[in-house]
């Protein structure tokens, strides 16, 4: 596992805080999450949104694999549960995080004329998750960013199906309602080999390429420089792309997870 996140160079100029967050998980499975805090006026707490998101995304997926068991690795059934469960679990949890700390934190009078009384656009964030075990691989996302995954024939496929809606700054979001409806999925059973490499992306990173060639071609250059100089050579260097990434392209917060058994 390699993670990156920056800052991106619009927010350090404009003095914002990264509005993105990432958090993963090793165990007996792979578990990794990337939230986007929005940008706009009114997603002034959405850095804590973000914070909420994944947080509150490692634990409920922990949990969500840890019930599965008992049921012998049944792969419909569980597609289905991910499904269905999953994305209600998340926006609950998240929803009630983001009360509580209202709650500790009132927000000014000022705040809430800005808000006109929808508290929670104010920590509105975007959802990746990706859950790896030895037989299957589950994705989920909530607004936009990318997921990327590159096999060993060099081939790079999107798992998720692209959602129309998406399109300039326009994004689903936790703190939208009915916001699990939204969710998409992506169940892969792993028969004979799983990807050389799974990379999330904030959308921060995407926009820093002129084209999806380009973007694309970024996964299947880490792939090969962690085949020709290891993991830790990317790691040590992945954090200065992506500053530079932002510099000179999108200028929002970028960061990246990276699974890979190179």
């Amino acid at each position: 596992m390699i993670t990156a996140s920056v800052r991106g160079a619009a927010h350090q100029r404009h003095n914002l805080p990264n509005q993105d967050s990432i958090r993963c998980y090793i165990s007996d499975t792979v578990i990794l999450a990337i939230s986007d805090g929005h940008g706009s006026k009114k997603s002034f707490r959405s850095d804590k949104g973000s914070s909420f998101a994944v947080q509150i995304a490692i634990e409920t997926i922990k949990n969500f694999f840890k019930s599965i068991k008992s049921y012998n690795y049944n792969l419909s059934f569980i597609k289905r549960l991910a499904n269905e469960q999953i994305p209600k679990l998340i926006v609950q949890e998240w929803k009630a995080a983001v009360d509580a700390d209202i709650r500790n934190n009132p927000f000014s009078e000022q705040e809430l004329k800005l808000l006109e009384g929808k508290t929670t656009i104010a920590y509105g964030a975007t959802l990746l998750i990706v859950l790896m075990t030895d037989n299957f691989i589950i994705y989920w996302q909530l607004g936009d960013g990318d997921i990327l995954t590159v096999w060993e024939n060099k081939i790079i496929e999107t798992p998720m199906l692209k959602d129309e809606r998406l399109f300039a700054n326009e994004t689903t979001s936790l703190c939208i309602k009915d916001a699990w409806r939204d969710f998409r999925m992506s169940f892969q059973a792993i028969i004979n080999r799983s990807p050389d490499l799974i990379l999330l992306a904030s959308d921060g990173y995407a926009n820093s390429f002129s084209d999806d060639a380009n973007f694309f071609k970024v996964a299947s250059d880490i792939t090969q420089l962690i085949k020709s100089e290891g993991t830790s050579f990317v790691a040590q260097n992945l954090e200065q792309w992506l500053t530079e990434a932002s510099k000179n392209g999108s200028g929002d917060d970028i960061s990246i997870g990276i699974i890979t058994q190179l």
